[in-house]
């Protein structure tokens, strides 16, 4: 497909990919290697083993999923002319997978190193914290569409803001049959459904922290709710 690909141009894309192996590695010796030695000093409380147990397993069925999904691309489809490209499915599902390993470690990590806040669990931080959790499962539904963009290249089929060309909704929306498979394999659905996601996301984030504003929180807490909302407006 690349025939006029240079070999400079071709070194630049294999130690990209190298890297990105080699990092996983580290990444897996990084978790395993003090997590033996802590465990062998007793150092870990049985909660806390299973949870470094749960996390290096994570790490291994991470790096399984990514060779899972770069086969992938160089499995030879029968009657299909299209660009060599990953399966958006196994992609997502890579992405998804480190974005679990990446929060559990942040999580575990900081609950060992800050203390708990004991708060009275009044009828307004019930509402607060059952409408974070909600936040972040849209955010992660919003980070995997991300990935079916990626997988599809769906990226490439509309670039401009906010109609898609010169329509708010584009024609092609449920161009597949049956429906569902628009959602998955449609670059037009893909993008679309993206886009409102992302908008979605942002909302959400923004009401969050008009509605934290409202009540006593400690200063650690309102830091965090004031840098999500910076990072959503600049993501």
């Amino acid at each position: 497909l690349n025939h006029d690909m240079t070999l400079a141009e071709f070194k630049f894309i294999w130690y990209m990919e190298y890297s990105h192996r080699m990092w996983g590695r580290v990444v897996g010796l990084a978790y395993i290697l003090p997590a033996a030695y802590f465990w062998r000093r007793g150092c870990l409380t049985r909660p806390l083993k299973g949870c470094v147990l749960a996390l290096c397993g994570l790490v291994c069925f991470q790096g399984l999923l990514g060779w899972y999904m770069v086969k992938s691309g160089l499995e030879e489809k029968p009657d299909s002319y299209d660009i060599p490209r990953v399966s958006q499915y196994r992609l997502a599902a890579h992405l998804g997978s480190a974005l679990v390993l990446y929060s559990a470690s942040l999580w575990t990590g900081l609950s060992l190193l800050l203390p708990r806040h004991k708060l009275p669990e009044s009828h307004q931080l019930l509402r607060l914290r059952q409408y974070a959790h909600g936040t972040t499962a849209l955010i992660f539904l919003t980070a995997l569409s991300g990935a079916f963009v990626a997988g599809l290249d769906a990226g490439l089929v509309y670039n401009s803001f906010p109609k898609m060309g010169e329509r708010w909704i584009p024609d092609d929306l449920l161009a597949f049959s049956p429906t569902l498979r628009n959602i998955f394999e449609n670059p037009t659905t893909v993008q679309f459904d993206h886009r409102i996601l992302g908008i979605a996301s942002v909302t959400a984030v923004t009401a969050l922290y008009l509605f934290s504003r409202k009540i006593p929180l400690p200063p650690r807490t309102r830091m965090a709710v004031t840098s999500l909302l910076a990072v959503a407006c600049m993501q």
